[in-house]
């Protein structure tokens, strides 16, 4: 894209696993020149192992690396310098970490009062703020992981769903910020949090109790707002979602399965007279499309416009038609040099996907590039390197 909205914009993030890397991936790929500081070893999640292996990959597109070691004074001078160009600068490591580190917010607003400075926590201040929080940690605390889990049986969200709108929120702050500074001039302090993040999402549950009186159940023990919408185990063992959400749904689906016995049930003559039979119908529905096989189901779902969905693998999204057809994959090389795609940000700017224009950077990319653009000359960054201060 020719002109990102944020291509005037650089970013400098003091980060690491998903959070803090997740808002610089958002601003980065609205256009932002993100520069990512690394310690001399790199960003821990670079070596990560099991479900942290994609954490590098994912959320450090878009973006440069600088290796740097800011337990040196000479380091510190150069992240100093670094902060006094940037526009937005980006954390989330333990409270007092930056602070220590001589990067803290009213450190580098003395340095540069233009500057928004962006903190990513477990909570935001309150009673809690000194705990140490994971998005696992939250989802308990939060009433996610109940409602997820059967009743009894807390359990987390597949995904990191608090870190990765953790660090949106961030990002969003930041962007607020920014439109701020324009009829202030001055920069300010942005905070999201894991557990505040969780709250919303939960949010909705809390208000359904505010409304009805009524505790919201844990999702596999709800009273469903609709009679069929549910996984289905069909021929073969496999399965398939398969929702009728409407009247007029109900009758299309009758139709189309020859279930004309269902469909002149006065029992089921309404959504709600179907919730209240829930108990023997899903039995009964079960039954009689237990032979049929999941494709031919999803076949009649799409021609009658029946909402349904295949039971998918992550990893089989890669290959997935309406991504690799819509643009919401693209190519990618990681820093090991595997090929492969990745997803884009699901939103669309004039018709088109934001893009990538850098791959996740090797550790210590753009050093030199970085340095020499603080005005470093390649004499003074041979010294650095040489002793141990960049790489």
């Amino acid at each position: 894209m020719a002109d990102m909205p944020y291509s005037d914009i650089r970013v400098v993030e003091f980060t690491h696993m998903v959070m803090g890397p997740a808002c610089g991936m958002v601003l980065g790929d609205l256009g932002a020149e993100v520069i990512k500081v690394e310690p001399l070893e790199g960003d821990s999640t670079r070596e990560l192992l099991g479900s942290g292996a994609g954490f590098f990959a994912m959320f450090n597109r878009n973006k440069k690396s600088l290796s740097v070691n800011v337990k040196d004074p000479r380091g510190l001078e150069v992240v100093r310098k670094l902060a006094a160009t940037a526009d937005v600068f980006s954390e989330n490591f333990r409270a007092g970490t930056m602070d220590k580190l001589g990067l803290g917010y009213e450190a580098l607003k003395a340095l540069n009062p233009r500057l928004i400075y962006v903190t990513h926590k477990g909570f935001l201040p309150g009673p809690y703020e000194h705990r140490t929080a994971l998005d696992e940690v939250v989802q308990m605390m939060g009433g996610l992981a109940y409602m997820t889990g059967p009743v009894g049986q807390p359990l987390r969200a597949g995904s990191s769903v608090n870190d990765i709108m953790g660090g949106i929120f961030g990002a969003m702050g930041a962007m607020a910020a920014l439109k701020s500074r324009e009829a202030t001039g001055l920069g300010q302090l942005v905070q999201s949090a894991l557990f505040e993040n969780n709250v919303l999402l939960v949010a909705q549950h809390m208000m359904q109790f505010a409304v009805t009186g009524q505790a919201a159940n844990p999702m596999p023990a709800r009273i469903s707002a609709w009679a069929v919408y549910d996984v289905f185990t069909v021929k073969d063992g496999e399965q398939i979602f398969l929702a009728v959400v409407s009247d007029k749904q109900w009758a299309l689906f009758c139709d189309a399965f020859d279930l004309a016995d269902l469909k002149a049930d006065t029992r089921l003559a309404s959504n709600n007279l179907r919730v209240q039979a829930r108990d023997w119908l899903m039995p009964l529905l079960r039954e009689r499309l237990r032979d049929i096989p999941a494709q031919h189901l999803a076949q009649v779902f799409e021609r009658e416009g029946l909402p349904y969905a295949p039971i998918t693998k992550p990893h089989e999204l890669l290959d997935d038609p309406h991504l690799l057809a819509s643009g919401g994959l693209a190519p990618i090389t990681l820093p090991g040099g595997q090929e492969t795609r990745t997803p884009l940000l699901p939103l669309t700017l004039d018709g088109q996907r934001p893009p990538l224009r850098l791959n996740p950077p090797a550790l210590g990319q753009h050093t030199a590039e970085v340095l020499n653009g603080l005005g470093y000359s390649d004499g003074e960054l041979q010294d650095l390197m040489r002793a141990g201060v960049v790489a």
